[in-house]
């Protein structure tokens, strides 16, 4: 019986293993391919004068952030689900769209689904990042550090204001100026499961037209 009974337990953490692997390298190699797979319908939609609309969702662009390299482009989605993060970014419908005055927020993964924002705490005042979109590319210069502003998952929703104000004194936010065209990244604060986020805010530079 103890023998049967030990056998279980080890059975039982094994399957626990293999549930979080699968959760920290599995999801990787899967999110990669979709990714991959949404990057080459959304290039060939644009080539042809469409938006681009995949299994996961509906594509809004490709975000590009140098900080993280010269090969760094995922897709954007409209968050209507957390389906939609297996595909990269989602835009929180609620917030403005890219480039409108207002405040336009995405999130991403840090671990798993292939942690588009795993390294969010490197990002710097003066980084940019891009979003390519059919026609346009809008450039937003970050004006806070990725890891200067921790917020709980609880009480946190004041980032994703249209004007985020922080109710700490004297804590991290953008300057609060009305009109202001601003993007807010938001991603998990730990590697690990956490409760607390980071947001990292920056202000739109110039959008460029694209070429046919």
């Amino acid at each position: 019986m103890r023998r049967l009974i030990g056998v279980v337990l080890i059975l039982a953490g094994l399957s626990g293993l293999g549930y979080i692997g699968w959760q920290f390298w599995g999801t990787d190699w899967q999110s990669a391919r979709i990714q991959q797979q949404v990057r080459t319908e959304t290039r060939e939609a644009w080539a042809h004068g469409k938006e681009p609309h995949v299994k996961w969702g509906t594509v809004d662009g490709l975000v590009r952030i140098p900080r993280f390299g010269k090969d760094y482009a995922i897709p954007l989605m409209e968050f209507t689900g957390y389906d939609a993060l297996h595909a990269g970014f989602g835009h929180i419908i609620d917030s403005a769209k890219v480039g409108e005055q207002g405040n336009f927020v995405i999130i991403a993964h840090r671990t798993t689904r292939n942690e588009p924002l795993r390294h969010m705490p490197d990002l710097r005042p003066g980084d940019t990042v891009s979003i390519e979109t059919r026609t346009r590319i809008y450039t937003y210069r970050l004006i806070t550090r990725g890891d200067a502003l921790r917020v709980s998952f609880s009480d946190g929703g004041w980032v994703m204001d249209k004007l985020p104000h922080n109710p700490e004194p004297g804590g991290v936010e953008p300057p609060q100026k009305p009109g202001q065209r601003l993007i807010t990244m938001v991603t998990c604060a730990e590697l690990f499961h956490s409760d607390w986020r980071l947001a990292v805010f920056g202000e739109l530079q110039k959008v460029k037209q694209k070429t046919s």
